[in-house]
């Protein structure tokens, strides 16, 4: 019997192990512990109002801030029937493709890339890569510069609010963001042909791929619950997802029909290809499968398409003076789904007639690759056995990172009944 332990994962967001037993070139055992501590944001957003939920919210993860103000904004919207403006759709798109971009950069290069390139580390590759660690830099400070226009802040925006934007950006910085868009958008085209170019372990492993959906749209922040089988509205994502707990995890986990599933980048393109950039589909040449380590892949296109869209949407943009939406508190109930970098977030809250929370619900999209992604160690592992040790930790790493989870993303309370 084989029994490898991995108590510290590296170069992931947050902190989890993974457990393996390995009987006669079988794995028995494979678990993966997610053992950040339950911060219980769902249960400390009780009782506050409705107004403090997207400030609150944008605290569960430094790396996803603009994704949860804005989902916790616009399910909050929805429970209290507010309909934004166009220009505050517009820069909450723009927003979250800042975050887009500083994301995805960040993980291809800091976290992924060394596995191809056979480092430790993205420092040890600065000597032989600097002009591609020059390249990722560029773009993850276009993706801030973004963020700090439109939101106020480079991490947990202040700027953005429940019906529209406290304090909008000037005209001059609209055009700033165009000029610094442009300038590093062949970085982005040769980080595409650069994950295009690695060769990806020989893994394919059937599951269902599930995001956001809207005809002749990428969609990110709007949009029906989309995969080859199944279609359904935000408004429904109870009747169709599942979250339950395992006793060595502190996280949930989600499945659909009992099922595993993918959320995130390779999910996205998948459903959705056909409405990529133009330069998006020049530069989109691998055949997409169920190969989890396509997800590096397919977060470099997204690049592209991403600085293309921004780019469409700000060369269009002429920044009106408009304040938020009045409206008065009431008694509600509001979902929205938004895709986050990692995959679909969910937000849930319930309303009584003062606005206060009674109940809040929040699903990240590493809760729901958590099956999915021990699932796949299981069986990908499986045609590791007979290699060594190293060997088998070396995969079972590759494979988490090409996810990008999100350990940190805890927020469920846990519900103890005393007896």
């Amino acid at each position: 019997m084989t029994k490898i332990n991995l108590e510290h994962i590296t170069k992931i967001e947050g902190h989890a192990n993974l457990r393996l037993r390995i009987r006669n070139n079988v794995v028995e055992t494979c678990e993966l512990r997610v053992v950040e501590g339950s911060r219980y944001f769902e249960g400390f957003m009780k009782d506050r109002l409705y107004n403090e939920a997207p400030e609150i919210s944008s605290r569960i993860c430094g790396i996803c801030s603009c994704s949860h103000t804005i989902c916790s904004i616009q399910a909050m919207e929805d429970a209290l029937k507010i309909q934004p403006s166009e220009q505050t759709i517009k820069l909450r798109k723009l927003m979250a493709i800042g975050e887009r971009i500083r994301s995805h950069t960040t993980h291809l290069y800091f976290l992924a890339l060394p596995d191809y390139l056979g480092y430790e580390s993205a420092l040890d590759m600065t000597h032989h890569y600097k002009p591609e660690i020059q390249t990722a830099l560029n773009l993850m400070q276009a993706g801030n510069n973004m963020i700090y226009a439109i939101g106020g802040r480079d991490l947990h925006p202040v700027s953005a609010t429940i019906g529209g934007f406290l304090k909008l950006p000037t005209q001059q910085q609209i055009d700033n963001m165009i000029d610094e868009l442009e300038r590093v958008k062949n970085g982005a085209l040769r980080t595409a042909r650069l994950f295009r170019r690695l060769e990806y372990p020989d893994f394919v492993r059937r599951t269902e791929h599930f995001s956001l959906f809207r005809k002749n749209d990428y969609a990110i922040l709007s949009g029906d619950i989309k995969s080859a089988f199944t279609i359904f509205p935000q408004k429904e994502y109870n009747n169709y997802i599942k979250e339950y707990h395992e006793p060595y995890s502190t996280a949930n986990f989600v499945v659909k029909a009992d099922k595993s599933y993918m959320v995130g980048a390779l999910s996205r393109l998948i459903n959705n290809e056909k409405y990529l950039s133009r330069d998006a589909r020049r530069v989109h040449k691998r055949k997409l499968e169920n190969n989890p380590f396509l997800n590096n892949y397919a977060q470099a296109i997204e690049l592209v398409h991403h600085i293309d869209a921004a780019l469409l949407i700000l060369r269009r943009l002429k920044i009106r003076n408009e304040k938020p939406v009045n409206f008065r508190p009431r008694e509600g109930y509001g979902i929205a789904a938004i895709e986050a970098p990692r995959g679909t977030l969910f937000h849930e809250y319930v309303l009584d007639s003062t606005g206060k929370i009674t109940r809040a619900n929040i699903v990240t999209p590493t809760a729901q690759i958590l099956r999915n992604m021990q699932d796949d160690l299981r069986d990908y592992i499986s045609t590791l056995v007979t290699k060594p040790k190293a060997k088998i930790v070396d995969g079972a790493e590759k494979l988490i990172r090409a996810y990008d989870p999100c350990f940190s993303c805890s927020t469920h309370f846990l519900e103890v009944e005393f007896l």
